[in-house]
């Protein structure tokens, strides 16, 4: 009997020993227990303004090897406010908690939280804030850890899922939900979680709580980062090999939480997204237990961001699904025909026509290039046939793909306010599933490539369809991009010269023209790189732009030698890009374009962009950290121009 407890004690030893580093998700978050540990809330302040009650607080996150760090937040919900549903908001990669959103938010009847994990200064300077008391977490000191190796102050002196910052700002918003639950006005019952960038990934991260009834994560949290795109090798992010990288890929990326997300999801996402290329997204959605419960708004032509049709559909499905108030459209039906009567490939949608708004536009969007990130999307002629609109895509070549999805824009007949940044809108856009043929040849019996490019670019026939506005209405700091230019049909001829002609209020402005090279394509082993022209306009009225090769330059002097690696063009104001040289703002009203083309030159085969071409790959991964930092810091950005504007 003495021997056998013996066994039974050795083997307790032994499995507790095994199990003091989890290697799956339920392993990683069984041990926390969000309810169990006092809040220990302060309220370090609180204001009413307009019938809306704010409060800056601060709470425990739990105690981790003997340390309770605290995160502040601010907390808002409507003056005598009952049974109110909840909102849990996370801010994104450098940045904080801002009191404007709880108060939107608090507008439109909710109990909302905003958690400050970065750490940053959310109100006045001398203000108690969050401290994660020397644990490797925020953006002060120590900063953000992302890998669960141990480093200076993690909690695990091995590799360990909790030595990641991600898991302990995970921690926070699900100490979040419990604050909820707390609040005499709220009702805890009905909660739900949004996040952006770095708070997108959070969200996936936190859905998996039971106590989530709705979740909205945007431009972050697709998961599949670190496998390599389909087709293009090495555009994998990077991290050593080993067991540590195993570890991790196992309990912190995103793709093995999907499978345990039960409520009903909302992606918010941008077709060019850095951050969670489009095809990741619907890979996780693919992985959810319950798929059809959950949908997808994307904007095209964007990185980072989206439009007000999708920000509003991220409010109506928490108004769907937390408060019963609105009826929110299906994924509409939508499926690619390879093998046609003519060789062209066409796609058909027929969207949800139950619900009680009427259709405002259905758009089917095509691409060709095999990296997300600077694919050019085309717009289909679409046309109905009963229930069903139909938009052909031509193929360009059988040895490549073909992307296609489809968005669905519903009038809900009643205004809604938007938070600061988007113009109020009664719309609302739903995109369909992503479907793809690649690559094409194995399918293709009857499909026609087509042989024939262009050189015409824009002639603006749709006005600026095909780009990517920020700050749109502001005559001093717009900025228009596409990725046009690096479509297989749009690349520019061997010596070909660009003309643009535009139309402006008033004369002596200087305008920028960036042409920017290898986008996202360190797997190459060539850097990005961006070539301006600065060119004066000096008429009132119409002005015509003609570009050589040699006209566009980096700031290191280089000049443009193809257009073959081009990814995207930008147009803006010359001030913007080099105010030490064109200190004068534009002026007058922002221009009006006519016609972009491309002038002259040979059409020639190009290169496949996405293979390396005789470079070394050594510095890929810099190269990438580098671009991840930029694309970060251009969104906090633009997005601080945005509310600018509106200021």
């Amino acid at each position: 009997m003495i021997r056998f407890q013996s066994i039974l004690l050795i083997l307790f030893l032994c499995f507790r020993v095994a199990a003091e580093v989890p290697d799956t998700v339920k392993e990683t978050w069984g041990a926390f227990d969000p309810q169990a540990e006092p809040l220990e809330t302060e309220v370090i302040r609180e204001e009413i303004e307009e019938g809306i009650v704010l409060r800056y607080v601060r709470y425990v996150v739990g105690t981790f090897e003997g340390k309770k760090p605290r995160v502040a937040a601010f907390y808002a919900f409507p003056e005598g406010g009952e049974d109110l549903p909840g909102i849990v908001q996370i801010h994104g990669g450098g940045q904080f908690a801002r009191k404007a959103l709880v108060r939107y938010y608090a507008g439109l009847g909710y109990a909302a939280i905003a958690v400050n994990w970065g750490e940053k200064t959310i109100d006045q300077k001398d203000d108690p804030n969050t401290k994660w008391l020397g644990i490797p977490a925020g953006f002060l000191e120590p900063t953000h850890h992302n890998e669960v190796d141990p480093d200076k102050g993690t909690l695990h002196e091995k590799p360990h899922p909790w030595n990641s910052s991600w898991l302990l700002y995970s921690a926070a918003a699900r100490r979040a939900i419990t604050f909820l639950e707390e609040q005499p006005e709220c009702d805890g019952s009905r909660i739900g979680v949004q996040g952006h960038s770095m708070g997108g990934r959070l969200t996936v991260l936190t859905a998996i709580d039971p106590r989530v009834k709705a979740a909205s994560p945007s431009v972050g949290g697709s998961g599949y980062l670190y496998e390599d795109l389909r087709g293009v090798p090495g555009s994998a992010r990077r991290m050593p090999e080993g067991p540590a990288r195993d570890l991790y890929l196992k309990t912190i990326d995103c793709k093995e939480y999907w499978p345990l997300i039960t409520c009903p999801v909302m992606f918010l996402g941008a077709t060019n997204d850095f951050n969670s290329p489009m095809e990741l997204v619907f890979r996780g959605f693919r992985n959810l237990p319950n798929p059809e419960r959950s949908r997808a708004s994307f904007t095209p032509h964007m990185n980072h961001r989206f439009t007000a049709d999708n920000f509003a559909a991220r409010v109506r499905w928490f108004d769907t699904h937390l408060k019963g108030e609105f009826v929110f459209p299906k994924t509409p039906d939508f499926g690619m025909t390879l093998n046609t009567d003519d060789g062209i490939p066409y796609v058909s949608v027929e969207p949800d026509q139950s619900v009680p708004y009427p259709i405002k536009k259905v758009s089917i969007f095509y691409g060709y290039e095999r990296d997300p990130r600077v694919r050019f999307w085309h717009s289909a002629e679409v046309v109905q046939s009963g229930r069903n609109f139909i938009g052909k895509c031509p193929v360009l070549a059988l040895d490549e793909p073909i992307f296609a999805f489809a968005n669905v824009t519903y009038d809900t007949g009643e205004i809604l306010p938007m938070p600061a940044g988007y113009e109020d809108t009664s719309l609302l856009t739903v995109t369909s599933e992503y479907s793809f043929a690649y690559p094409l040849y194995p399918n293709s019996a009857g499909v026609k490539p087509v042989t024939e490019r262009t050189r015409l670019i824009d002639d603006f026939s749709h006005g600026m369809r095909d780009w990517s506005l920020v700050s749109a209405n502001n005559r001093h700091h717009w900025n228009f991009e596409t990725y046009k230019v690096g479509d297989a049909l749009h690349f520019g001829p061997r010596g070909a010269s660009l003309l643009l002609e535009l139309e402006t209020g008033e004369a002596d402005n200087t305008l920028a023209i960036i042409l920017t090279t290898d986008q996202w394509r360190s797997y190459t082993g060539r850097k990005t790189k961006r070539y301006v022209a600065f060119v004066p306009v000096p008429k009132k009225g119409g002005n015509s732009i003609s570009l050589k090769l040699g006209d566009f330059s980096t700031e290191d002097g280089e000049v443009l030698e193809s257009y073959d690696f081009v990814t995207s063009l930008a147009l803006t104001p010359g001030w913007k890009e080099d105010p030490s040289r064109f200190p004068e703002m534009w002026k007058g009203r922002i221009p009006i374009f006519h016609s972009l083309r491309w002038d002259g030159g040979e059409f020639q085969d190009r290169p496949k962009p996405y293979l390396s071409i005789g470079a070394s790959k050594t510095d890929a991964g810099a190269s990438f950290d580098e671009q991840f930092q930029n694309g970060i810091r251009e969104s906090i950005e633009r997005e601080e121009q945005d509310r600018k504007e509106v200021e």
